[in-house]
């Protein structure tokens, strides 16, 4: 469950109205390339080296962010039922702000850092800014990957936790690499998808919503140790 949730969040991450539009811009920043006839005049092997390089930075930060939420959420585990009701909570209200039942405005601040200027041809900008991006996500982002910090304070182990903000990484990464490559061909596909982004923000919403009431009811523990049954490491 943990795992499905974590995927589906860093997935539904990415295609967020704060991320995918900007992928061009991401894509243009981390290559030092320009758009020109509708596609972006780089080539493949220099998008995926520095992509790769652009995940790993930000899915270190993510990781250190699980153990250190985990390593918070052992420290308090006489308390875990407590817990796991105020992340059921908390997740739920972050889950009701994406889906547009509610608007509080101090849930969508943001926090930047500015990594302009440097040498484009510098091996470790990509990281760089990946673990900028790690450090400082923007608000569609933040409500996601903080319900999955919840989720990984109230795991019953550290690398647990790190295991589910490695997930969310996956999940935010895994398209971020395959529609920069794409993009080096045609931007237009960024067009098409534009279409549907308020669509795929309120799924990621009733995803999160859901994920709260089965962590504030206390269910979500229950429904993992029956699907544990069937997974191949039960056998």
């Amino acid at each position: 469950m943990s795992v499905l949730f974590a995927f589906a969040a860093g997935l539904l991450s990415f295609f967020s109205p704060c991320i995918f539009p900007l992928l061009p811009a991401y894509v243009a920043n981390l290559t030092g390339s320009s758009v020109k006839d509708n596609r972006m005049y780089v080539t493949s092997k220099v998008v995926m080296q520095r992509s790769v390089g652009f995940i790993t930075g930000f899915s270190i930060v993510f990781v250190l962010m699980g153990a250190s939420a985990s390593m918070i959420g052992q420290l308090l585990t006489d308390n875990r039922a407590i817990i796991e009701k105020i992340s059921g909570l908390l997740i739920i209200l972050f889950g009701m702000q994406m889906i547009g039942f509610l608007n509080i405005r101090l849930l969508m601040s943001e926090k930047r850092l500015d990594v302009s200027g440097g040498n484009l041809e510098n091996k470790w900008r990509p990281f760089l800014m990946g673990i900028a991006f790690g450090a400082g996500w923007t608000p569609c982002v933040g409500l996601a990957l903080s319900s999955i910090l919840l989720l990984a304070g109230a795991s019953q182990t550290m690398y647990q936790g790190m295991f589910m903000l490695l997930i969310y990484s996956l999940g935010l990464g895994i398209p971020f690499l395959m529609i920069s490559i794409a993009v080096t061909y045609s931007i237009s596909i960024v067009k098409k998808i534009n279409a549907f982004l308020p669509l795929l923000n309120k799924i990621n919403g009733w995803i999160l919503l859901s994920l709260g009431l089965l962590l504030f009811t206390g269910q979500f523990q229950k429904i993992s140790a029956w699907l544990a049954a069937f997974t191949p490491f039960s056998f």
